[in-house]
């Protein structure tokens, strides 16, 4: 797997494509990250909570996904626990993918502040 390489200080800010594309690519891997999060839930209602439709069960795990709460009263001792666990791990999930999403911009700011004009560049630096 490639890692992405980042603008150091001194570099030039990345061009308004490659910025478009890192922006893409975090999308993509949150998004990613959403959707596994959702067929976690679904079939964790399903299969633990004892949730028989399909439909009941995409509604709940979204609600706990989404910071929502719990959508319906689960009766069995699995669904419980599920639930549980479920909502501890969503919790997590839901700020890391904001941290993914954020991050190109985040960077990209930060790197807009330290780039150093041609001024900076010619004035002597001090000794320390």
């Amino acid at each position: 797997m490639r890692m992405m390489r980042l603008e150091r200080k001194h570099e030039p800010l990345a061009s308004p494509e490659r910025y478009h594309r890192r922006l893409f690519r975090a999308s993509l891997v949150a998004a990613g990250v959403i959707v596994l999060s959702l067929v976690i839930g679904v079939l964790g209602y399903h299969w633990f909570g004892g949730i028989e439709d399909w439909v009941d069960c995409l509604y709940n795990a979204s609600m706990i996904l989404g910071g929502m709460g719990p959508a319906t009263e689960l009766k069995t001792r699995g669904g419980k626990i599920f639930a549980s666990i479920y909502a501890l791990y969503s919790g997590v999930t839901l700020l890391t993918s904001v941290g993914v999403l954020l991050a190109p911009a985040l960077h990209r700011a930060l790197h807009v502040f330290h780039i150093e004009t041609e001024e900076e560049e010619a004035r002597p630096k001090p000794k320390r």
